[in-house]
């Protein structure tokens, strides 16, 4: 087995001598050094498994140390000790960094179990470190993260559809993750030198819209001082992935559905006729079939864009991914706000698992960054969540309902399924009765009546 490597920073050298003698006889290959500058000097040369460090020292003292080190981003496991510690001073820290603290004067047999402690803490960090990444190899594809059978199946999809120049129509719910499967496409397409530009129909008001996506001629229109290049012609040889496509009027529709039949437009104020090789990709979060009886989309235009349909799961349909996006989107996280969360409890993973998800991935990432600013350890516990999730460490589960041994009546079963359904819908509304019912897709008046038969909360509001 390799020698671990201590590194004893202590101005006494009557307490270095006797930790290096009691370390070297249990193994440990051992540095010393006499204050908190020479140790970092120390720390700059080489590479450390644990180190020692005392806190009330000459030149630089333990808590500056700390400071120090944690500008090197190395990995070293910190313990500190102190004869003139107190609680707030431990807890001080090891908000700077530190693993553990120990009391002078310690007994070998202590600061053994410590060291042992720390080094059973950083295998067990290295192995959940290297299952981590097994999982994301095994299960990520082109920045995506998946092994649930519908992303499984999305990422097969786009596998056979990149190679090809096919119109590809994205939909999902919003927060799922559409732009993120035309850049998959876009990515693995003998395209992928060329450029990918990118539209949101909805952020743009419908006079800007036409002249943003096929250009416009100086004079044109009012404030078209110069000649301008659509977006088209920039994705000349390339791609353009139109998202929110349903907020298109049925004009721009129509030079939109022009382009894929006969690849050209005229710019705004042209005359002249621009042909355009462009692989089009478009998404939408609406029901464009509906979109279509109500006639707000051309139902001409929705067969050129759907050659290729990729539905995009939402979140609640994947929760066996919930346990391999968290990891990444904490990794992710680290890096923006250098934080240094390590993960989440089985608690955490329960509760996320739980939750229905309406903003779907895009919602998840941004509840594990409000974790990550609210943790006050290395890893995330469900009291870092928002307060939305803080009820689901005791809510039943619906098997729990349905396995109760008192009772095989189904007409049993289905009461109490169906009270904890209403429960939950009130507590999701904030006992907004009237929001409960449309979750719930009962009315309202059934509601009520419900609510009165099963002695639930009254102060419920409208």
């Amino acid at each position: 087995m390799e020698q671990k490597r201590i590194l004893v920073i202590d101005d006494e050298e009557n307490m270095r001598h006797m930790l290096a003698v009691l370390l070297e006889k249990e193994g440990y290959q051992v540095a010393s050094a006499a204050d908190g500058k020479t140790g970092l000097e120390f720390v700059n040369e080489d590479l450390f498994d644990i180190i020692l460090c005392d806190l009330k020292m000459p030149v630089m003292d333990g808590m500056a140390f700390l400071d120090k080190f944690q500008e090197t981003q190395q990995e070293s496991t910190v313990i500190v000790m102190s004869a003139y510690g107190t609680l707030d001073t431990a807890i001080e820290a090891m908000k700077r960094g530190a693993y553990d603290y120990v009391s002078k004067p310690f007994k070998p047999d202590e600061i053994l179990l410590t060291l042992k402690k720390a080094e059973e803490r950083e295998r067990l960090r290295q192995e959940n470190r290297r299952l981590q990444q097994t999982m994301q190899e095994r299960y990520s594809f082109a920045q995506m993260i998946g092994r649930s059978p519908l992303m499984q199946e999305v990422f097969a999809t786009i596998d056979k559809v990149a190679e090809y120049t096919t119109t590809v129509l994205i939909t999902g719910e919003s927060g799922t993750g559409k732009e993120l499967i035309a850049e998959a496409i876009h990515q693995k397409s003998p395209r992928r030198e060329q450029p990918l530009i990118k539209v949101n129909c909805a952020a743009l008001p419908e006079t800007l819209l036409e002249s943003e996506l096929f250009g416009h001629e100086k004079g044109a229109f009012t404030g078209a001082v110069v000649r301008k290049q659509g977006r088209f012609q920039l994705a000349h040889t390339g791609s353009i992935f139109l998202d929110e496509i349903g907020e298109m009027s049925p004009s721009t529709q129509a030079k939109i559905l022009r382009v894929l039949q006969v690849s050209e437009f005229e710019p705004l104020g042209s005359t002249s006729t621009v042909k355009v090789d462009a692989r089009v990709m478009a998404a939408t979060n609406k029901d464009l079939s509906a979109e279509i009886r109500d006639g707000r989309f051309r139902e001409d235009l929705y067969y050129r864009l759907n050659v290729v349909n990729v539905r995009v799961p939402s979140l609640r349909e994947r929760r066996e991914d919930i346990p391999l996006l968290l990891p990444h989107f904490v990794e992710k996280t680290n890096l923006r706000l250098q934080t240094q969360v390590e993960g989440a409890s089985a608690a955490v993973v329960r509760a996320l698992q739980r939750y229905d998800w309406p903003g779907n991935v895009r919602e998840l990432e941004n509840v594990i960054e409000h974790a990550i600013v609210m943790a006050g350890g290395s890893a995330i516990e469900v009291e870092d969540l928002p307060d939305t999730f803080q009820s689901f460490q005791s809510r039943p589960q619906y098997t729990e309902v349905l396995t109760d041994d008192e009772t095989l009546s189904i007409k049993e079963a289905s009461r109490r399924l169906e009270k904890t359904l209403i429960q939950r819908a009130l507590q999701k509304t904030g006992g907004n009765r009237t929001q409960a019912a449309k979750i719930l897709e009962i009315s309202h008046p059934a509601l009520l009546y419900k609510i009165k038969s099963y002695g639930l909360d009254h102060s419920s509001q409208d």
